[in-house]
């Protein structure tokens, strides 16, 4: 699929006033690539609103994730973007990767947090996230989040940008490169069970690196939206034991212009057919109205605001456009 496609051009037309003859408004998701769980949960979204939302037609959209998501949506080639929270605050303050430029997005919902999984096979013999010194790694594909995290651990940690051949591959091709031997380490930032892990997992051998905890209070110093976190055993096939790691939560970003009346249809429709949701990857458990208030990096759209009101929830200063 091609990143912008018809869709897309057609979203930023409705959206500007062209075809609004039709009654119907055409929203994109930016998503992900195919191996992890934004596009999944991403058509599940698509789903709901394109069934309970009169008047909308939603498509979610194979994309390089977070970064460009963030780019996409700023520009008008997107309408919504999933996002890693560290991902949408540097781009909302113009940080990092994207060099000064403050993007004009605003947060809708919080959907899940993404856990970093650092994989490599048991007979690697690497134990240690430091180990990836010298070897060929994967830390995820250009313009993801799983590389800005990947990039912010490793900077926390004091490894190198030239220490390691880093081949930027997406989640499958990292899967299959682990398999093939070409590199000797993968980064994956995703919701615990992803299919690409899972499915390398039942042919090989593999470990999930764990963090020490003065590697963690390192990380999370460096990075605020960062957090320490588990990752629970049982989840691929011979992890047994909880793997400690980084966490950090998922963010629904929408253009800062986008009307408010659609986005309070939207949000609404979110989180009551959650159950639905659910139904398509049970980490939409966690998007809740609570979660939009406890976890959002940047502040809310104003039509996700209304619909929180509405509900009881009081909506902190820091929180408000």
């Amino acid at each position: 699929m091609k990143r912008f496609s018809i869709i897309a051009i057609i979203a930023a037309m409705v959206l500007t006033g062209a075809g609004l003859a039709q009654g119907i408004t055409f929203i994109s998701i930016g998503t992900g690539g195919t191996g992890g769980i934004y596009y999944p949960y991403g058509g599940g979204v698509a789903e709901v609103w394109s069934k309970y939302v009169k008047g909308v037609k939603a498509v979610a959209e194979v994309t390089g994730a977070s970064v460009e998501n963030v780019k996409l949506a700023d520009k008008g080639e997107t309408v919504i973007g999933e996002v890693m929270g560290g991902v949408a605050l540097a781009g909302y303050k113009g940080l990092s990767k994207f060099r000064g430029k403050k993007h004009r997005i605003l947060s809708m919902a919080i959907m899940y947090p993404n856990l970093l999984q650092v994989v490599t096979l048991k007979k690697s013999g690497i134990t240690n996230i430091e180990q990836v010194k010298g070897k060929s790694i994967s830390s995820g594909s250009p313009g993801s989040g799983t590389n800005f995290m990947a990039e912010a651990v490793f900077k926390a940690l004091g490894i190198a940008k030239g220490s390691y051949d880093d081949k930027r591959l997406s989640f499958t091709e990292t899967a299959n490169a682990l398999r093939d031997g070409t590199i000797q380490v993968g980064v994956w930032s995703v919701g615990p069970g992803t299919s690409s892990i899972m499915d390398l997992a039942t042919t090989h051998d593999i470990r999930i690196l764990a963090f020490t905890p003065e590697q963690i209070k390192k990380i999370t110093g460096a990075v605020k939206t960062y957090m320490g976190v588990d990752l629970g055993g049982g989840v691929y096939r011979g992890v047994d034991k909880p793997v400690p790691t980084i966490g950090v939560w998922n963010v629904m970003i929408v253009q800062k212009s986008l009307d408010t009346e659609l986005v309070y249809k939207l949000v609404n429709a979110l989180w009551n057919h959650k159950d639905y949701l659910m139904k398509i990857h049970p980490s939409a458990a966690y998007t809740t109205p609570e979660n939009a208030i406890k976890y959002s990096p940047i502040p809310l759209h104003p039509g996700t605001i209304k619909a929180l009101k509405e509900r009881g929830i009081t909506v902190p200063d820091i929180l408000k456009p």
